[in-house]
């Protein structure tokens, strides 16, 4: 049965709120940060309503989960996500419980860390038009969906207002410096290809991710989520092929639902249907299931 849907957790915590971004809530506890994952869903650049119920449960312990998976070849910024040692600063415990991350502050770095393994979504509309991607010259004649001789880092340089802008690898080194970007090409691709082989083992395709890393005494560390369906596009291994649009693994049922309603694609869509939302959250439990062998407590 799924939980009650959160839409913001202001209520619930005792912090100062530092951000709010479309999903996630930032609060500064003083040395550390409190993440909260609510259930709140955007698409098309618009937040939508209702928030669907899970969602965010399944965001913070697959993220969990995956920290846990990669500690050793990436320290991240995970402290712990156990809400009864938030003591009062937490009013409703039982509502928080999946959905809490305390983590280390660190200065992010304004780089979306973007792997592709497959040619698809905007990399392959790049393609379409300029056989390359972020400015890599690409063989010519691939076909939609089809992988990589090897994966590609695809940087975007991170805006909080609006669209995150793809760039190519020289312009990275330009931003962050030739070192930083070198290391950080290096670790999304070496997390990547650790994720893809895991995944591979349970039926699911990892066709692309995105990593956010921040600096902590000059060291740097993974931070925000990882290998999410919000981060992440999966799809199941038989659902598979080339030259097609695949059903991914995440929040598609809300994309298909207002690609084919009178939606006027300008203003906030109308509240999404119950049988939408409910299908949403079976997508976000079921994808937790397969890549954890465990059911969403």
């Amino acid at each position: 049965m799924a939980s009650q849907a959160i839409s913001t957790a202001v209520d619930y915590v005792k912090a100062p709120l530092v951000y709010k971004g479309k999903v996630r809530e930032l609060y500064d506890l003083g040395e550390h940060f409190l993440i909260v994952v609510t259930d709140r869903i955007s698409a098309f650049d618009y937040v939508l309503d209702p928030a669907v119920p899970d969602k965010g449960n399944v965001l913070n312990s697959l993220s969990a989960f995956w920290f846990e998976q990669t500690a050793e070849m990436q320290p991240n910024h995970v402290v712990h996500t156990d809400v009864n040692k938030l003591g009062d600063v937490i009013t409703e415990p039982e509502l928080l419980r999946n959905r809490i991350m305390v983590t280390k502050k660190a200065e992010r770095i304004d780089i979306e860390c973007v792997v592709r393994g497959y040619i698809t979504g905007g990399g392959w509309r790049q393609y379409q038009q300029t056989q390359a991607i972020n400015g890599i010259e690409l063989p010519a004649g691939l076909r939609k969906n089809e992988r990589f001789q090897q994966p590609i880092f695809t940087p975007a340089a991170k805006n909080d207002v609006g669209h995150d802008e793809d760039i190519p690898f020289e312009r990275m080194e330009e931003l962050v410096g030739k070192d930083i970007a070198a290391e950080l090409r290096d670790r999304s691709i070496k997390l990547y290809e650790f994720a893809h082989s895991y995944c591979a083992e349970r039926g699911i395709v990892l066709a692309d991710c995105k990593f956010e890393f921040g600096l902590i005494d000059g060291k740097v560390i993974l931070i925000d989520e990882i290998f999410t369906p919000d981060s992440s596009r999966f799809w199941a291994t038989d659902k598979y092929e080339l030259d097609t649009e695949i059903d991914s693994m995440d929040k598609e049922p809300v994309r298909t639902y207002l690609l084919n309603s009178d939606w006027d694609k300008n203003s906030k869509p109308d509240p999404l249907p119950a049988s939408v939302v409910e299908e949403t959250t079976n997508r976000y439990r079921d994808i937790y299931r397969r890549l954890t062998g465990t059911e969403l407590r």
